[in-house]
């Protein structure tokens, strides 16, 4: 397994001074933020817009000389958005990173199913279907996988309510049934109260990338809110009041079982850093203090796992899962 983190955590950096850093700092990857320049929302590390114009040629210069891999592109939108306008765009620039993807040499691109705030589930996942699997297609031929986090984006819904609609194993599996594939995230799952064990081990094979971040909780707080989070004076989507994002090895995620249960299950591919705690934010040198942290934490347990999974003393994660 590679360590490598996302790179919308430094937004306000070019490639072309976030990768001589991770490259020194002893990362093997990096999964590069590639929202449209002129978006506003996101950073633009890969400007997929510009393919034809040597962009392509940029981005694998800048990532071979400092000794890194494009693990995936990193584009999470809403593609179901009830703003028409918006979803087309969103389709028309996922399709950009299809081609990119495709031209650059990395075979993931990761998004959002997202969800239409005025229809209900059911309506959501019909939609969806008739939308969807023409990506599937355009990617499966230029050899790109397209890969969906398991985040709620409840900041999408105006009272709180998952508006990605693939964050849980039901809704992994009916995304699977479209050919998608799964960006897998243990944060979001703490939270929503689902172990992220039990939940990855009948999936790992439909597991291409791994993003890595941590959650801590304050479940006397949660007393208070409820599961959704604080209602009244909520300063952003991210003050739920009971519970936040951290680097891993900061929060209740048990790395160690995770990591046992990738290994068993096959997956070598890339653990992406998703850098999102408030503690190690607010400056690009609290921000790398942070991903130092992380990648330190998560290398000392990557290296404990052999080339056929964990150590001999573990048992079978499924026999594990099972005794408990």
């Amino acid at each position: 397994m590679k360590i490598g983190f996302v790179t919308s955590c430094l937004p306000d950096e070019d490639l072309e001074s976030i990768a001589p850093w991770a490259g020194a700092a002893g990362f093997e990857a990096l999964e590069v933020a590639a929202w449209p320049r002129d978006d506003g929302r996101a950073p633009t590390h890969a400007d997929v817009a510009l393919a034809g114009a040597g962009e392509a040629d940029r981005v694998r210069a800048v990532l071979d000389g400092n000794g890194l891999t494009l693990s995936a592109l990193a584009y999470y939108e809403n593609l179901l958005d009830i703003d028409r306008r918006a979803r087309a765009l969103a389709h028309e620039h996922l399709l950009a990173c299809i081609d990119f993807a495709a031209s650059v040499g990395t075979p993931y691109v990761g998004t959002f199913i997202g969800r239409d705030v005025s229809l209900d589930v059911s309506q959501n996942l019909d939609l969806a279907r008739g939308i969807l699997p023409r990506f599937v297609e355009y990617a499966g031929e230029r050899g790109v996988e397209i890969i969906i986090e398991n985040c709620p984006m409840e900041g999408w819904h105006p009272d709180g309510y998952p508006a990605n609609l693939a964050y849980s194993p039901e809704l992994w599996e009916w995304m699977f049934d479209l050919g998608l594939f799964l960006n897998f995230d243990p944060s979001h799952l703490v939270w929503l109260g689902i172990d992220p064990v039990r939940a990855l081990v009948p999936y790992v094979d439909r597991v291409r990338h791994v993003q890595a971040k941590d959650t801590q909780r304050d479940l006397s707080a949660r007393d208070r809110f409820g599961s959704y989070g604080k209602m009244i004076g909520r300063a952003s989507a991210w003050d739920t009041g009971w519970w936040g994002y951290r680097i891993p090895g900061r929060g209740e995620v048990e790395w160690d079982r995770l990591l046992v249960a990738l290994a068993d299950g096959g997956f070598d591919g890339t653990i992406s850093i998703e850098h999102e705690d408030p503690v190690w934010g607010g400056s690009p040198d609290r921000v790398r203090e942070g991903l130092r942290m992380g990648l330190a934490y998560l290398q000392v347990r990557v290296q404990t796992l052999t080339p056929h999974g964990a150590p001999p003393r573990t048992e079978p994660t499924r026999a594990l899962i099972a005794a408990e």
